[in-house]
């Protein structure tokens, strides 16, 4: 089986997951266990370094009014001047690749990670511990997402959805239904967001989006005509929702998720990220790629980077200002060189 997602470039194990920066990754159906000194080094603590700000970062999310950003070697940066400057966690317990964070409010956070890791914070992003980890597999998780400070959902490769409905003391596992064309629930989950009337959603492989009207405990599937993966996903304050992924593919829904509707973004690179600040939606990506829209995601202009470097995560700064992140960290808040195509 072979999937597509932007973050995951290293190799798991020598038979097992091997990236190769163009994104290919070969997921074995045998994937032999986690030797004890991998797991060992992997639960080790994040180191200090003053280059973590060229670590990769693969996620970002607001805690009030600070910036928690997460990546390579659990690295958590964190900002409290909207982006314009950046400082690690005081202490992290893994060094293992985190993808994606999400916060209840200003002060609890959730990140999650490579081997199942699933890390909480109660001081906005200073001081993380350990709520899940998975010693027997290494087994993805790529996003979370939390309602409210009690109840949160968690989904990565292969299908796991992970509940919890008392803060992330204990988290369960959810089933999916088979797939509309049968055979086994083993989708990869890339994205998890809400719509502005509480529907739960999943970008995710094959074309494929979830969604759940009951906070995540029962979901069905929505197949749309693309064959590819969708890698974001937002819900819009006024009710649109959008997901995108590989090749620059945009798909939009005006009716909650019932109905989706391909978009023309103007790139075949491929999207990383969607947020929405200023009146914007605003999308980065590979090669580097930002795409904007002014109307709510019914169209789209964008510019690239003369130096082309592939950004991996974005988030609202003040004003109109847009946080980026890549594959060599934070982004400077100026794009310098863009070449605008209308």
């Amino acid at each position: 089986m072979r999937f597509l997602y932007p973050m995951l470039c290293r190799r798991f194990t020598t038979s097992g997951l091997v990236c190769i920066l163009s994104l290919g990754l070969e997921v074995h159906a045998q994937m032999p266990g986690p030797s004890a000194a991998a797991m060992q080094l992997k639960v080790q603590s994040a180191q200090k370094s003053a280059a973590a700000i060229h670590a990769s970062i693969l996620g970002a999310a607001r805690a009030g009014k600070r910036i928690v950003a997460v990546g390579d070697y659990g690295t958590i940066l964190l900002s409290d001047d909207d982006g314009k400057t950046f400082r690690q966690s005081v202490s992290v317990p893994v060094s293992s690749t985190l993808t994606a964070v999400s916060f209840a409010d200003d002060k609890n956070g959730w990140a999650v990670g490579h081997w199942g890791a699933i890390l909480n914070t109660v001081d906005a992003g200073e001081h993380w511990h350990i709520q899940r980890m998975d010693t027997k597999e290494d087994r993805p998780l790529f996003s979370v997402y939390f309602f409210d400070g009690q109840e949160g959902i968690a989904v990565g490769l292969w299908s796991i959805v992970l509940a919890t409905r008392d803060g992330g003391k204990t988290w369960d596992p959810i089933s999916l239904p088979t797939p509309p064309n049968g055979g086994k629930a083993d989708r990869n989950l890339f994205k998890i967001f809400a719509s502005d009337q509480g529907s739960l959603f999943v970008a995710a492989e094959r074309g494929t989006i979830l969604s759940s009207d009951d906070r995540g405990r029962t979901w069905h599937y929505i197949q749309t005509d693309y064959k590819g993966s969708f890698w974001s996903g937002i819900g819009l304050k006024e009710g649109p929702l959008l997901v995108a992924g590989l090749r620059g593919t945009i798909y939009r829904s005006t009716d909650d998720g019932r109905n989706w509707q391909a978009i023309n973004s103007g790139t075949k690179s491929s999207i990383t990220d969607i947020v929405e600040m200023g009146g914007k939606v605003v999308a980065v990506g590979l090669d580097g790629v930002q795409v904007e829209s002014e109307d709510q995601g019914a169209s789209f202009t964008w510019t690239q980077r003369d130096d082309r470097l592939s950004m991996t995560a974005a988030i609202g700064g003040s004003g109109t200002a847009l946080v980026r992140f890549s594959k060599k960290g934070v982004v400077s808040a100026t794009l310098p060189g863009a070449v605008a195509n209308n």
